[in-house]
């Protein structure tokens, strides 16, 4: 299933008591969908999933699905380390109307393969909506193999993948062995172009926040067949790319977007606000590549 080509896993904004702020995350939808998101994704890890209460993402799920009114898809991120958190979560979002959820590999538990199977495998069949899988390591400190995903694919409703492996062999793997309908998207923006190169869909991305518009005519131009300019255009932006993953994120992106006049608020503990000197490199980062014209 064809979400789009640039999904941004959106963060969640905070006012200066660490509380949701509601006007900010209208301002912020708007704005991605203004600047080159085909689809949003909710209460992902750049939304700071792990601090999020069950309420709060409810609240979300349904503040979003009301803002963006079928503008774009909204995936609400359902998925967990609790296999039976994860179907009440999902079937909550499906009464509130989102368009998809995204299940990630159970962390801190370090299931099988077989178990990852099972669990991904009974949340599905409890719900009717369609289900991106997300196979991120960094995070979840097991790796979902290419074999596993291929077998989800066959479930009828697990209709895509978010693939933050950072492995390319292993996408190329799970795009030429899984349905025609089934989409693989890159979970790294600096893979993005590799990524479309061995067949996947797009990318579910961070940067998008700041630069959503050039990776979309990046995009584009690739599939237009403009490779060479396509290229430039990844090369332009990567250093935008590596300052937002500069520290752990969402810290750097929820502090460019401020700096673009997108503001969101800090993060929650236990990840912590930039120093000066990691703010200060950022800035440059974003300021410089502003100051250049948005095409480059």
């Amino acid at each position: 299933m064809n979400f789009g080509r640039v999904l941004t896993a959106m963060v969640t904004p905070f006012d200066q008591n660490g509380e949701i702020d509601f006007e900010a995350t209208r301002r912020l939808v708007n704005h991605l969908i203004s600047n080159g998101s085909d689809g949003l994704v909710v209460a992902g890890t750049t939304g700071e999933s792990p601090t999020l209460t069950h309420d709060e993402k409810l609240q979300l799920f349904k503040f979003v699905v009301a803002e963006v009114n079928g503008r774009v898809p909204i995936i609400a991120g359902t998925g967990s380390n609790n296999t039976k958190a994860s179907i009440e979560l999902s079937r909550e979002a499906e009464s509130i109307g989102v368009d998809a959820v995204m299940l990630v590999v159970p962390f801190y538990n370090k299931p099988s393969q077989e178990g990852m199977y099972q669990h991904f495998l009974t949340i599905a069949e409890s719900i009717e909506l369609p289900v991106m899988l997300y196979n991120i390591p960094g995070r979840s400190v097991v790796n979902m193999n290419a074999e596993t995903t291929i077998r989800l694919s066959r479930i009828k409703n697990i209709v895509s993948v978010k693939e933050s492996s950072g492995d390319l062999n292993q996408v190329t793997e799970i795009v030429n062995n899984t349905p025609q309908d089934f989409t693989v998207y890159s979970g790294e923006d600096s893979l993005t172009l590799p990524t479309l190169a061995v067949g996947g869909a797009g990318i579910v991305s961070v940067s998008a926040h700041v630069i959503g518009n050039e990776m979309q005519d990046m995009v584009n131009r690739y599939q237009k067949g403009d490779v060479a300019q396509a290229s430039a255009i990844h090369g332009y932006i990567l250093p935008v790319m590596n300052a937002i993953f500069s520290a752990p994120s969402p810290t750097p992106v929820k502090e460019a977007l401020g700096r673009i006049g997108v503001p969101v608020g800090s993060v929650r503990l236990p990840l912590i606000p930039l120093n000066e000197a990691e703010r200060a490199s950022l800035f440059d980062i974003i300021d410089q590549h502003f100051s250049q014209g948005a095409t480059g």
